[in-house]
């Protein structure tokens, strides 16, 4: 390491830095300046966030160590959604939904093409255990189906909404099916999660940090997120003048929050992907939609219930091709166990076709 005392200050200063230029941005300081300072606080938090997530996964193995990283953020995201829906009424009622849709989206088409062009091009073809990307797929497949496209042809009430039962019963659905595939990616069929041959990756066979190590990198990985997740809602009022400014939807104002509330896990992903450890990659990403959808749906169907607010949750009939193209493409692209530059060539004409459409619908 050339640089030991720029590596820690980096690695444990930058959530504090962040925190604070988050205090003063909200308390008004609200500069040009300010918002440049917060992007790169933003962007240093996320590099912290990834050191720690991959101490905390050597110390516990896989697939535990992609989990805790998913969950982490999710949950953060939840927290910040809800905290929005609570504070903004029944003016919100679509706003879980396009967050929800534009995750999915970055994640099956941003963050897996990028993983898949990038991963291939340094090594040609890289593999994965078939059995865990299926699994993974197919339980994304049947939530995002259930939650953002159902609800455009169920009769009980009209819209793309639920009736409050029908809620109930698909966010219960959607948690089941989540606690279902942890199950089996926790302890009946781990190895289907684990790297093919994981005796050839250089940090199986690193030093593993000691307990106290893992609890404070686990401390400061919750403090990164979090950091991550406010300093990126506090600059969407900016992002949101400009795209306005630019005469663009405000939809994508959500595409760029989404984008950077899951950079920790896309950069994560994409170091795991150049290691030639595209198991792990694929745990992350999948492991992240999977998150995100199924533990977003019951939160905000929990708010809609108590609070009698509607709820609206079925997308477009442009956004419902999209969807079901990326998860189709997903299944042939990820279906073979091998993976080339070509499927993430094709993912990401897909991540630039949902883009453009939401500029130019």
């Amino acid at each position: 390491m050339k640089y030991p005392a720029l590596k820690i200050a980096q690695h444990y200063a930058a959530p504090w830095i962040g925190w604070a230029l988050l205090l003063a941005y909200a308390s008004g300081w609200q500069s040009g300046w300010m918002a440049a300072l917060c992007a790169l606080a933003l962007a240093f938090s996320v590099g912290t966030a990834v050191h720690h997530a991959e101490v905390v996964a050597h110390k516990v193995g896989e697939p535990y160590g992609t989990l805790i990283l998913a969950l982490a953020i999710t949950v953060i995201e939840v927290a910040l959604i809800v905290s929005l829906m609570l504070s903004g009424g029944p003016a919100t009622s679509a706003l879980a939904r396009d967050t929800v849709f534009a995750a999915v989206m970055l994640i099956l088409n941003g963050m897996i093409g990028l993983c898949l062009l990038l991963g291939a091009s340094r090594h040609h073809e890289q593999r994965f255990r078939l059995h865990g990307v299926s699994a993974a797929l197919t339980t994304l497949a049947a939530i995002s189906v259930l939650t953002l496209v159902l609800p455009n042809y169920t009769t009980s009430v009209p819209g793309p909404v639920y009736s409050y039962s029908q809620l109930v019963f698909v966010a219960v659905v959607s948690l089941i099916l989540y606690g279902a595939f942890v199950l089996v990616q926790t302890v009946r069929h781990r190895d289907y999660f684990l790297p093919a041959h994981a005796q050839d990756d250089p940090q199986a066979h690193a030093q593993p940090p000691s307990t106290r190590q893992v609890w404070v990198s686990g401390i400061w990985l919750v403090l990164s997120l979090a950091v991550v997740v406010l300093l990126a809602k506090a600059l969407a009022p900016g992002v949101e003048t400009l795209v306005s400014q630019s005469g663009a939807p405000k939809a994508l104002v959500g595409i760029i929050i989404a984008a950077v509330v899951l950079m920790p896990e896309g950069w994560a992903a994409l170091r795991a992907a150049r290691a030639n450890r595209l198991q792990t990659s694929l745990n992350l990403a999948l492991g992240s939609a999977l998150a995100s959808i199924a533990l977003t749906i019951p939160a905000v169907s929990l708010i809609s219930v108590v609070f009698q607010w509607p709820l609206t949750l079925g997308l477009d009939t442009k956004s419902t091709v999209l969807l079901l193209l990326s998860l189709f493409v997903s299944s042939l692209s990820l279906g073979t166990g091998r993976t080339t530059v070509l499927q993430g060539a094709v993912h990401l004409v897909l991540l630039a076709v949902y883009i453009f459409t939401t500029i130019v619908p």
